[in-house]
């Protein structure tokens, strides 16, 4: 008798209960097996082929899709439309359904895969038209332009054609299990056009800022908002462009200064401030698709073949922004087999997905990196309304008029009425509760209402999708800045280098020239023709520009563009500038006397941590006396601490920990909640300064009546309660506290990663513990308010070497893939956090021996 016959015959002798029990455990096994197989299929089903053939309608001939070990596609291709055609189909296979959420976004659609807790995103989208505004761009676009829209959607609809949403991407099973009756549309150019406008909006400049100046007039009055917004330190901050001004109409690097301007700024009543909180939900009701708030900014910088260990140009950046799963780029190589007029790019870069072309990289000739410059290209305008009519210039005027039907996931279509001023759509009308703010807010001067209208330059069609592709086509300064003028929104720091040895910065952008009474930086009275814009943009030859600059090299960290003697108005709102005197300090000490840099020193730098604040707070936190104990240990940490945020360190945990505590306990008696400090930037430079004025109004906490307080005070108050925090948080032990424990990277899906259902949460997000900071190079910043979580990073970093393309390097803050438990998912974030890159391969060659899958797509028979 065999074993198994056996062990069956013993079996049929337990007793009746004990063979039932192991009847149930083996269906459960059974269960669970099939749950688990059925689990990995539906996960699984959707990962991209990537060996082998596969017919793609269209293509004119055989192109190939080389990818390495991190799933990085390289495209080869013999003409442009099939170049286009496979990066559609590729982009695709890795991120269609980040794609299709996207588009939902951008259409105001969200509420028909979600339902209504995503409508009050949808009604202020469809009230600004981002795609109508993307239908009308499409016409303006250059012919070329427009073919490789055709071309890219094409890819993505062949990609769909024949795959069920359970194909496509394993949320759409999930889903369908909630109950979602859903089949994508196909892929239109409307659709890649307008993700242009989210990135405009997450990079929008000081819409936020408007609001928030005009609120804390009426909550603390003016002398106490301008320390809160205080002039940019140009003493000690250098701006991006050095030298040069605008003469007769056009930014000459080498000419001397001009003028200026300082436009009025209205007074708010508390009526008026009313109409402008209601504005404050409506933008906090647009997602941040890309990412927003403090920390959305960017280094990059350029450093000339003088300066380097090659003799030719290095480049650098690292774009900071919104931390989600998939991450905002998706990394791509476009390479024409032979380069001609029919076929004339050979690009690699980071893109995004959805979108044709590379947005930020290098080809056979130059490369480019974007920071935000972040100009004032929106203003809100106050309307005095009177039902559906607005006031001007002495007379009430018609409203225009639209209807939106908005299709929510079970529930019944919302019928969303859009009006508009000649300003643009009317922001306060975008809920029920703010139409109620609006109404409620009566004014003396006879109105019935205020509302607040937004002009906004991405709401005017323009012509940045046909600059992607110039530059990827550009091989010289010439073409670059000839790319660049069609960048329109949102605007940019464009830094440059050539493999001839030339380096160089523009600022392209369209921005708005004012009328005699606005400046932009806070809300203007609509009904006064003086705050109107004047209908006329700066000219792209007056903004400013260098090739070539003395110093042997260019930073941009969204600081200043050029100092106050430029007299056209860019904005108020820079950033202060920490991070980019840190670079050029960086710089200076390492090409000093005839020092030189390399791809490693330059990748160094993308990794520094220094606290610049800290430079400034901790000789006055030393000085502060404190009981003995535990409640002392942190102040001791902070005495040897290096001044560097790094992922182990116990002095900058501390140091965060009292800075969190500091902002509260001098700002939040005096603000409302949705003015708190976020700790960043321009935080740093308002503490700095109030730091030297030990008896000013902000230190004193407003809940103790009877008594002043003054900044030793609060300093003393702080450190104690952030003694207590880190225990609490922490330990008791100094030697046990970490950053890292603290200031997490918490990496969520786009959409069910926030679902608030556990299970969902664990299986899509991923989490990291990270060093760096608000401020410091290293941005990973975090909000004051809310924590120390992070809440935007560099997106990716890149350092291009101009003497050897494949001798440059990269590494992006998620993988490729969108699919969970894809391989490639997360598979590059590990390095990321170590501070590791990745070769950037490049030549042909390199990508053909770094090769381990090749995918070929061929005609259609």
């Amino acid at each position: 008798m065999s074993k198994l016959s056996e062990a069956w015959q013993a079996f049929r002798q337990w007793p009746w209960a004990a063979r039932w029990a192991v009847h149930v455990c083996a269906l459960l096994v059974l269960v669970l097996v099939s749950t688990l197989l059925t689990g990995v299929a539906l996960v699984r089903r959707p990962f991209p082929q990537t060996e082998g053939t596969i017919d793609v309608p269209g293509l004119s001939a055989a192109v190939d899709v080389v990818r390495d070990e991190h799933g990085i596609p390289q495209i080869y291709a013999d003409t442009l439309d099939d170049l286009m055609r496979a990066q559609g189909f590729v982009h695709a296979q890795d991120r269609f359904y980040e794609m299709d959420v996207r588009r939902h976004a951008t259409a105001g659609r969200l509420s028909e895969l979600f339902g209504a807790t995503t409508l009050e995103t949808d009604k202020a989208v469809r009230t600004m038209g981002w795609r109508r505004v993307a239908e009308r761009e499409l016409t303006l676009l250059k012919p070329e332009t427009r073919a490789a829209l055709e071309a890219y959607a094409a890819g993505v609809n062949a990609w769909m054609a024949d795959r069920s949403p359970s194909q496509m991407s394993v949320e759409y099973s999930l889903l369908r299990l909630d109950g979602l009756d859903y089949e994508p549309e196909p892929w239109t150019p409307v659709d890649s056009l307008a993700w242009l406008k989210a990135m405009a909006w997450d990079l929008r400049g000081n819409m936020q800022e408007e609001v928030n100046r005009a609120l804390a007039l009426v909550e603390v009055g003016k002398e106490q908002v301008a320390d809160l917004y205080p002039d940019y330190p140009y003493a000690t901050h250098r701006p991006i462009v050095g030298q040069g001004a605008l003469v007769d109409g056009r930014y000459e690097p080498e000419a001397s200064k001009a003028g200026t301007r300082d436009p009025a700024r209205p007074p708010f009543t508390a009526d008026q401030a009313d109409a402008l909180r209601g504005v404050q939900r409506a933008l906090d009701a647009v997602p941040a698709l890309i990412g927003q708030g403090d920390g959305i900014g960017s280094n990059s910088w350029v450093v000339s073949g003088e300066h380097t260990t090659t003799g030719k140009p290095l480049l650098a950046n690292d774009p900071h922004l919104g931390t989600s799963l998939p991450g905002v780029w998706t990394q791509v190589g476009l390479h024409c087999r032979s380069l001609s007029s029919a076929c004339p790019i050979d690009v690699s870069g980071f893109s995004f997905s959805g979108v044709p072309g590379v947005v930020i990289g290098h080809n056979q000739s130059i490369a480019w990196g974007f920071t935000n410059l972040g100009p004032d290209v929106s203003d809100l305008y106050l309307e005095r309304i009177s039902g559906d009519d607005w006031l001007y210039d002495g007379t009430y005027r018609p409203m225009i008029t639209r209807q939106e039907a908005i299709e929510v996931r079970g529930e019944d279509d919302f019928e969303l009425t859009v009006r508009e001023t000649a300003h643009g759509p009317l922001l306060s009308d975008v809920s029920d509760e703010l139409s109620t703010v609006a109404a409620n807010a009566a004014a003396a001067d006879g109105a019935d209402s205020y509302a607040v209208a937004l002009q906004w330059t991405a709401l005017q069609p323009n012509t940045t999708a046909d600059a992607i592709l110039a530059l990827n086509r550009a091989t010289d300064w010439t073409q670059f800045r000839e790319a660049a003028s069609a960048f329109a929104v949102p605007a940019q720091n464009l830094v440059y280098a050539d493999t001839a040895g030339n380096i160089g910065y523009q600022a392209p952008g369209r921005i708005p020239i004012r009328a005699s009474g606005n400046d932009g930086s806070l809300p203007s009275k609509g009904w006064l023709p003086e705050n109107d814009w004047t209908g006329s943009y700066l000219d792209f030859d007056a903004l400013p520009q260098v090739l070539n600059p003395a110093d042997g090299f260019v930073v941009t960290a969204n600081q200043a563009v050029v100092g106050p003697e430029y007299p056209a108005y860019l904005t108020d709102d820079f950033d202060p500038g920490y991070r980019s005197q840190r670079i050029r300090d960086l710089i200076e000490i390492a090409i000093a006397d005839g020092g030189t840099v390399d791809v490693g020193a330059m990748t160094r730098m993308q990794l520094d941590e220094h606290v610049e604040l800290a430079d400034a707070l901790v000789p006055r936190l030393l000085a502060i006396p404190l009981p003995g104990g535990y409640r002392s240990q942190g102040r001791e940490v902070l005495r040897s601490w290096d001044r560097v945020a790094d992922v182990d360190s116990a002095g900058a945990a501390y140091f965060q920990v009292v800075w969190r505590n500091l902002l509260e306990l001098t700002f939040h008696d005096e603000l409302r909640e949705s003015l708190w400090p976020d700790g960043g930037a321009r935080w740093w430079q308002v503490v700095a300064n109030l730091l030297e004025d030990p008896e000013n109004p902000w230190w004193d906490d407003r809940d103790t009546e009877d008594v002043r307080e003054t900044r030793d005070d609060i300093l003393r108050a702080a450190l104690l309660a952030a003694s207590d925090e880190i225990v609490v948080k922490m330990a008791r032990d100094p030697q046990k506290w970490t950053w890292g424990h603290l200031h997490r990277l918490e990496l969520k899906n786009q959409s069910l990663g926030s679902s608030g259902n556990p299970m969902l949460e664990r299986l899509f997000n991923r989490s990291w513990k990270i060093g760096g900071g608000s401020s410091v190079v290293n941005a990973t910043g975090w909000d004051a308010a809310d924590g120390y979580q992070v809440t935007a990073a560099p997106s990716m970093r890149m350092v291009v070497s101009l003497a050897d393309f494949d001798d440059s390097r990269w590494i992006n803050l998620t993988g490729v893939s969108g699919h969970v438990f894809h391989d490639n998912y997360t598979d590059q974030t590990d390095l990321y956090v170590a501070g590791r890159t990745l070769p950037w391969r490049y030549s042909q060659g390199a990508v053909r021996r770094a090769g381990e899958h090749t995918l070929t797509l061929v005609p259609e028979d």
